[in-house]
């Protein structure tokens, strides 16, 4: 059979257009729909612009610092509308890249939604009809509300971009790496932030002393943080919003932000009617090698809810045109995955956390949290943290994690040396860089405690 492409995407943001590009470039005719921007999640409302707003609003505390160390500076208040012109000239900049690959390479692009009719058809919302050899759901995630009455006064992490202003108090509830950053950000910016999250600790799933510690310094930094609360109920009250919370508390607050999960966008892509298999949370489930249970039909990214990450995506991507363009089966590898928090601290870590290590077998726990030089000198209280947990049999660093400014950039080179295995004493035997904050990971000669 004759088909229009032998690759149809639906969906333009990172793993799509990875995977359109790569497949052109392999001498595929290849096609991608998208109903809204280009660069999806990450480029337009995600990551990228929230870097941004990240260092935006880290300078109010180097104000502060510049001072301290003999500069003569005032810091004028923060001009919202400034930096949100110059973030939307961005974020147009970026989706014009992210069209001009597609068009460099020969893709066509179609600005509406898709969905399939069947095993190799895409219907176009216009009605026209595609057909192709293998089609590619790369459609993402979005953020859902979590069904308290009154929710609908709410905004999620996709609105605080288009603010029209910067607000005075804000009410953030969740306290997922979503909720924390954006709590960190805007209280940076000035915003009176109020944290309520229904579990224990922040940042579940990541390492307990790390986590401890970026929740400590939040709470330092003037967050109010309310663990085991949640919204009860929520109404307007006149501009402003009135909500009820677990613990008692009634309060009003000019913004209420959920960052409370996120869903897999398959409603109403005819995915279970063609026999593409969908999960208890709506994702598109997959094999090994991102392929769904009609064999012409392959998923990566946030859709498929298996690792939500950006370069986990794209790695996905690559991984699928090696797998059916080039003849190359290829699983994408989801292991040991370096990733970054930009909380403020900002946190990093890759491998095993060590409650997780624990459960596994026997290791040894260095550690160590100290205050660095740049912030104590200025007169900050500020600690950090470097932290190796290593297996006692194979002295194999099996998890690293870093609470500190930078701790980002410093977690992608520890992670090429947990990735190939290196073991405590590969560690051991590298000279420290000083005075840095990072040669802690390096020093750290006496295990703080083994279990």
């Amino acid at each position: 059979m004759n088909f229009d492409y032998d690759l149809f995407v639906i969906g333009g943001g990172s793993g799509g257009v990875r995977a359109a590009r790569v497949a052109a470039q392999e001498g595929a005719k290849v096609a991608l729909a998208e109903e809204d921007r280009y660069g999806g999640t990450c480029v337009i409302r995600g990551c990228v612009p929230k870097k941004l707003m990240v260092f935006a609003s880290e300078y109010s505390g180097m104000v502060e610092d510049a001072q301290a160390y003999g500069w003569t500076v005032h810091a004028g208040g923060f001009d919202w509308d400034v930096f949100r012109g110059k973030l939307y000239a961005e974020l147009d900049r970026l989706e014009n890249v992210y069209r001009g690959i597609l068009k460099n390479n020969g893709v066509e692009t179609f600005d509406q939604r898709a969905k399939l009719a069947d095993a190799h058809t895409v219907e176009l919302a216009d009605g026209t009809r595609k057909t192709a050899k293998h089609i590619l759901l790369a459609m993402g995630g979005r953020p859902v509300m979590p069904g308290i009455p009154g929710d609908e006064n709410g905004i999620t992490s996709n609105d605080i971009f288009h603010l029209e202003k910067m607000p005075e108090s804000i009410l953030i509830v969740g306290g997922g790496y979503i909720a924390s950053e954006f709590a960190g950000i805007l209280n940076g910016l000035g915003v009176k932030v109020t944290q309520y999250y229904r579990g224990a600790q922040i940042l579940r799933g990541f390492d307990d002393e790390a986590r401890g510690l970026v929740s400590e310094e939040m709470c330092q930094k003037g967050i109010d943080l309310h663990l085991g609360t949640n919204v009860l109920e929520m109404r307007k009250e006149g501009d402003k919003v009135w909500v009820k919370a677990t613990n008692g508390d009634e309060r009003v607050f000019d913004h209420v932000m959920f960052a409370t999960g996120r869903a897999p966008n398959t409603e109403n892509m005819g995915l279970k009617e063609i026999g593409v298999e969908i999960g208890r949370k709506g994702e598109v489930v997959v094999d090994d090698y991102s392929q769904t249970a009609v064999p012409s039909v392959y998923a990566v990214g946030d859709v498929t809810d298996r690792v939500n990450l950006t370069p986990v995506a794209i790695r996905e991507g690559m991984a699928f045109v090696e797998t059916v363009f080039k003849g190359n089966p290829t699983k994408p590898d989801h292991e040991l995955i370096p990733t970054a928090i930009f909380t403020q601290p900002e946190m990093g870590t890759v491998g095993l956390s060590e409650e997780d290590a624990r459960e596994q077998e026997p290791i040894e726990v260095y550690a160590t949290s100290f205050k660095p030089m740049q912030q104590s000198f200025a007169g900050r209280s500020e600690r950090v943290l470097m932290k190796l947990v290593v297996s006692q049999k194979t002295r194999k660093v099996l998890g690293c994690h870093i609470v500190a400014p930078g701790a980002g950039e410093m977690i992608q080179l520890a992670g090429i040396a947990v990735k190939m295995g290196a073991t405590k004493e590969d560690f051991d035997r590298t000279v420290a860089v000083h005075p840095t904050m990072s040669e802690e990971i390096v020093t750290m000669k006496t295990p703080t405690r083994t279990a």
